[in-house]
């Protein structure tokens, strides 16, 4: 590990610190308001009046999570950009997993899409039943959900990685770091239990989330203010 910060290093973990923080706020948007005001759960028909009611914040959430996932790539450069001296081939891997996580959410964005041409209302619809199409929407919604789930266990893996390289390189404090750890892996780990075991999601959603929240609005805080040290001076 080299010893001394360069300062594109400095300088990336500022831009880091800087995109933690921005990026909670078009996420909590998308996830928590204009999600949580329209889609409710198991009632198809209900949905689709919600969106029929409020379609330009139901785009808004589709817009809020693409500026979300962009904003995690620039994250992931970042986070390389800094890390890379402790470990390139470890930060590779850390990064490529954010990539895909990133590449993932972004794709099943096209879910949203798809109940909006359903819920159109266009000529070319109505050859299936109003119900049915309320019905299709309301799917193409839940499986964008499952493509989440995905993604964050790809974001667990990759966070979890980058938090070891945090601690390997003494940039920032070390329980900081190990808590960055802990919080990554519990993301992963829930996540695939919810895979396997549904029923699982109402009990611990979202309250598995609070830890890696924490754990990043503290990382990017200290990033940005604090900027990282040279491991000598930990």
């Amino acid at each position: 590990m080299t010893e001394a910060i360069e300062p594109a290093q400095r300088t990336a973990a500022r831009v880091a610190g800087l995109l933690y923080l921005v990026f909670m706020v078009p996420a909590v948007f998308a996830e928590f308001y204009a999600r949580d005001r329209v889609i409710v759960s198991g009632d198809a028909v209900q949905t689709a009046r919600n969106i029929a009611a409020s379609e330009r914040l139901f785009r808004l959430g589709i817009v809020a999570d693409l500026v979300t996932f962009a904003d995690d790539v620039a994250l992931t450069v970042a986070l390389y950009v800094v890390l890379r001296p402790v470990s390139r081939n470890v930060a590779l891997l850390a990064a490529f997993w954010r990539l895909a996580e990133s590449a993932v959410l972004a794709g099943i964005t096209l879910n949203d899409f798809i109940a909006l041409r359903l819920l159109s209302g266009a000529d070319y619809l109505r050859v299936i039943d109003t119900k049915e199409r309320q019905a299709l929407a309301r799917m193409f919604m839940s499986v964008q959900g499952d493509g989440y789930r995905i993604g964050l266990v790809l974001f667990g893996l990759g966070s979890t990685v980058f938090a070891y390289l945090w601690f390997k390189s003494r940039y920032i404090p070390r329980v900081l770091a190990a808590w960055g750890i802990f919080s990554s892996v519990v993301v992963a780990i829930v996540t695939l239990a919810i895979m396997v075991f549904p029923r699982l999601a109402p009990a611990v959603t979202p309250v598995y989330y609070a830890p890696i929240f924490v754990f990043e609005v503290t990382l990017g805080a200290w990033l940005l203010f604090k900027g990282i040290r040279a491991p000598a001076a930990a």
